[in-house]
């Protein structure tokens, strides 16, 4: 009984660091830098840029949201949220990201408001209609 337990605790604890419990093994150089917002008007359709912010969307969460939320947002590890039932705004999702919620590490300090925004967006496609 005593093995399961130290099992079961190194288990959870593996889990914690990879959902950013442990915000010094992570490093942001893997992920697309923010983009810079341009004054000129973009000659570029809404669509394609949407899809350019949900691919940036979709490379930051696989670094830091895939090990609790799961690839398809249903894995709820450590008591993460099944994201593809999601019924939370915009505002809301994106505030989340930010400050944390429950167990979930606040990523303020760890991306851009820029990268958030996208992952923010991203989580639009695992939200089943």
């Amino acid at each position: 009984m005593k093995v399961w337990n130290i099992t079961l605790t190194i288990i959870m604890a593996i889990g914690l660091i990879a959902c950013g419990g442990d915000k010094s093994s992570s490093s942001s150089s893997d992920l697309p830098a923010p983009k810079k917002e341009s004054t000129a008007s973009a000659s570029s359709s809404e669509n394609a840029e949407a899809n350019k912010s949900n691919r940036k969307g979709k490379l930051v969460y696989k670094q830091y949201c895939v090990a609790c939320h799961g690839a398809d947002g249903k894995l709820g590890v450590s008591g993460a949220t099944d994201l593809s039932k999601s019924t939370v705004s915009m505002e809301e999702r994106i505030n989340q990201i930010t400050n944390g919620k429950g167990m979930m590490t606040p990523y303020k300090d760890v991306l851009s408001e820029t990268q958030i925004k996208d992952v923010a967006e991203y989580l639009d496609e695992l939200i089943e209609g």
